[in-house]
């Protein structure tokens, strides 16, 4: 898709230049270019038909034969006020707006884009993954589905030595990927993304990658006694997998990051069941799971001298006569029991099995992922995650990673108050869904229940694994949130 060459436009090419506010002409790649046009460029900014304003994106026909076909601008604002995440949304809008001009060979007049910043390697890195993110299609199963349109090839023209990008560009194109399949994953109907199919998916990613892989069917859930999950799938036709990925980047397994993802295919909440209209979209109740799924496509393409494993434990969650149901009392894989209060209350009880799972496989932290609650969707609305933690440090090394990959995360209190609520139950160690007071801090707390002196950080993407409409790095629908936040912090 990339390719990297002396900083020299051609003639008859589709140029993208970026703009800073600041000393417009004494910019190189705009003087450069200025020039070639023989001062074109500078009478349509001092005409005001070009602007360097943020997020500004301006197209026009140069007059000159021997030029480039199209020049499109892209205002970068000020330098000083140009952030990460802020270049990631320009770029990516701009990639966007360029695409549905049906345009698929595209220059991109690299110097223009860096500053003291974004400097190159970032810029190289964070346009590689926006280009990739912003583009995405999500595949759908009309009859008349045309192919998606993509950039055929993207050229970098500028004065660094190829070598120096190669690894920034590849990174960040894998990074896209990873956001990209889990954005996949997560917009598959429940009748096509079943736990077998998740797990087939999943021995996918190991044949290409090389990892280790472990499916544990019903039965070794039985013997191992994982009667959370298990009571979860009880009302299922279908039948659960715990799916295990392993990649051992280090000579030892030691230092071990696990990855728990929640992979509820389908949830109708059992026999507290969800109004009709809060039925559609359960679907993507599995979106913690494909987020663990696209970071470790990410750490399968870049193969980090890095130890991680992701557990996932998969079941949907059904109505039938044998499903479980509220005040029934259930014991989990580290022999806790439960009384069932709330059927709708299920993530949490197949998070408890796989953290305990994870923790017989030798890790040294846990960062578990989860469309766990509608609470933290009321307290922080669809534009950051909720997290909460054991570790102050852990959760202080992940929400800068976090920042910085344009996935906002903040932190919910967790202490002793919140604690004794899930462990208040007059005929079990712990109840599933004491009150609907702080909704999302009681999930998590019950999962931290779980968790023992084992640093762990909990990630409820309720409100932030879907977009209610088309925006700068994406479709509407699925966000594949948390990917790279995953795959970012363990490949750090």
């Amino acid at each position: 898709m990339f390719e990297i060459r002396e900083n020299v436009i051609h003639k008859g090419e589709t140029v993208l230049i970026g703009l800073f506010n600041e000393d417009v002409e004494n910019q190189k790649d705009f003087q450069r270019l200025n020039n070639q046009m023989d001062g074109q460029l500078k009478v349509y900014i001092d005409e005001g038909d070009i602007s360097s304003g943020y997020k500004v994106v301006s197209k026009f026909l140069p007059l000159k034969e021997d030029g480039p076909k199209r020049i499109y601008v892209l205002g970068l604002g000020a330098k000083a006020e140009i952030t990460k995440d802020k270049y990631r949304k320009a770029l990516g809008y701009a990639f966007k707006k360029i695409l549905s001009d049906k345009v698929d060979l595209l220059t991109v007049a690299f110097e223009s884009m860096v500053s003291d910043e974004v400097a190159y390697e970032t810029a190289a890195e964070i346009l590689a993954e926006a280009l990739v993110s912003s583009t995405y299609q999500l595949p759908t199963f009309k009859t008349d589905q045309k192919d998606p349109v993509e950039f055929e090839k993207v050229t970098l023209a500028t004065d660094q030595d190829e070598e120096s990008l190669e690894y920034s560009l590849n990174k960040g194109l894998s990074l896209g990927n990873g956001v990209n399949t889990a954005r996949y994953l997560t917009h598959l109907p429940a009748n096509v993304l079943t736990s077998t199919e998740m797990a087939e998916f999943a021995k996918t990613l190991a044949e290409d990658y090389g990892f280790e892989i472990d499916i544990l069917e019903k039965e070794d859930m039985e013997r191992l006694g994982m009667g959370a999950l298990l009571a979860v799938n009880q009302g299922s036709t279908e039948p659960p997998k715990l799916i295990v990925l392993k990649y051992q980047g280090l000579e030892k397994w030691e230092d071990v990051t696990a990855l728990v993802g929640k992979g509820i295919t389908y949830d109708t909440g059992g026999y507290s069941i969800k109004p009709k209209t809060g039925m559609p979209g359960m679907k993507g109740d599995m979106g913690g799971a494909a987020a663990v799924l696209g970071a470790m496509d990410t750490i399968g393409q870049l193969q980090p001298k890095k130890n991680v494993i992701a557990v996932i434990p998969s079941t949907d969650n059904m109505i039938s006569g044998d499903a479980f149901k509220p005040d029934d009392v259930i014991t989990s894989m580290c022999g806790k029991t439960i009384e069932v209060l709330n059927t709708d209350a299920e993530g949490r009880l197949a998070l408890a099995d796989g953290i305990t799972y994870a923790k017989s496989q030798k890790i040294d932290r846990v960062l578990n992922v989860a469309t766990l609650t509608g609470g933290v969707v009321t307290a922080l609305g669809s534009w950051m995650t909720g997290a909460m933690t054991n570790d102050q440090q852990f959760f202080t090394d992940v929400q800068k990673i976090g920042e910085e990959v344009g996935e906002p995360i903040w932190l919910l209190p967790y202490n002793d108050d919140y604690k004794a609520q899930v462990r208040k139950s007059d005929i079990a160690d712990l109840n599933n869904s004491p009150t609907r007071k702080a909704h999302a801090i009681m999930g998590g707390a019950f999962v931290g229940e779980f968790v023992g002196d084992t640093p762990w950080i909990h990630l409820d993407i309720a409100g932030t694994s879907i977009a209610d409409g088309a925006h700068d790095l994406g479709p509407k629908g699925p966000t594949g949130v948390m990917a790279k936040t995953l795959a970012s912090y363990v490949m750090n």
